[in-house]
């Protein structure tokens, strides 16, 4: 295995496809990279650390030039008003390039999304756009941590039922799809877990595994939004944020698809494989135990 410095680029052999993967030290661009590779792909990745930034297109095209496809994930969320035009420049600049393969990382029932996939489409690329349930990981890795750390998550969740799914199921789809791409270009991908629990059960099999009480406080999601703003979030973006959880949590989402079993052949992780295999790794043992 070779690193290409300039590009941030491990060569893992296979069939030689350049991948760049944006967003390559994030949740899912992490692992969508070690997948990637792990199939043989080169990958490319694109980060502010090796040189790429959303915000300034002037970084795009060295990063972009000679590679064969990408796998977009816009940094700040899906739904920003900023996210179609990036979304839209970036594909546009990567067609030009020849770089014709491109998969969005999308969010299931977010409207606010929708004009960045259009953006995409309009492109010319050979498009796939995964559309992705909530994130189990967003449970052990981000800012929900440290709440359940400290034995209490207070979200705007209400009692909604959501089908988490795995980061690593994600990965593992995209990375079919950019290895069959002919099959999958066109198509709208929706990934969920395998089954549908509210965020009280999944804080509570979050404290089963830990051994540590855990309590799940929902909370309305304008005063959620005034919350973050008084912890020093910008106001644009908690605002963003409240129309988001007031849209993407009202229910819509509860129900499951069979995508990733139709893309993998083979079922989804479970979340209680997800909770097990975190807990053991430390995830939530910050601070002291909850009396």
């Amino acid at each position: 295995m070779t690193r290409n410095e300039e590009h941030g680029a491990v060569t893992a052999g296979g069939n030689g496809t350049t991948v760049v993967v944006t967003g390559a030290s994030g949740r899912t661009g992490s692992r969508v990279a070690r997948a990637a590779g792990a199939a043989g792909f080169a990958v490319r990745a694109a980060s502010r650390a090796t040189g790429f930034d959303w915000a300034d297109p002037s970084t795009w095209g060295r990063t972009l030039r000679g590679a064969d496809a990408a796998y977009l994930m816009y940094p700040t969320d899906i739904g920003d008003p900023a996210a179609a035009e990036g979304v839209g420049a970036l594909a546009r600049e990567a067609v030009g390039l020849g770089v014709r393969r491109l998969v969005l990382l999308s969010a299931r029932g977010e409207d606010q999304a929708l004009p960045a996939e259009e953006a995409l489409k309009a492109s010319g690329a050979d498009w796939t756009v995964v559309r992705a349930a909530w994130f189990a990981q967003n449970f052990s890795e981000g800012p929900l941590v440290e709440g359940i750390s400290h034995g209490e998550l207070v979200f705007p969740a209400g009692e909604v039922r959501e089908p988490f799914v795995d980061v690593r199921d994600i990965a593992d789809v995209v990375t079919a799809v950019l290895a069959d791409g002919d099959r999958y270009a066109g198509r709208t991908l929706r990934l969920t877990g395998p089954r549908l629990l509210a965020w009280r059960e999944a804080v509570a099999e979050i404290a089963a595994a830990t051994g540590r009480p855990v309590a799940y406080t929902p909370f309305p999601a304008r005063a959620y939004g005034e919350a973050l703003t008084g912890f020093g979030v910008p106001a644009e973006q908690a605002e963003l944020l409240v129309e988001v959880f007031e849209t993407l949590l009202d229910g819509r989402n509860a129900h499951l698809t069979d995508d990733v079993r139709d893309v993998l052949g083979r079922a989804p992780r479970d979340f209680s494989t997800f909770v097990r295999e975190a807990a053991a790794a430390g995830a939530w043992t910050v601070g002291p135990p909850v009396a």
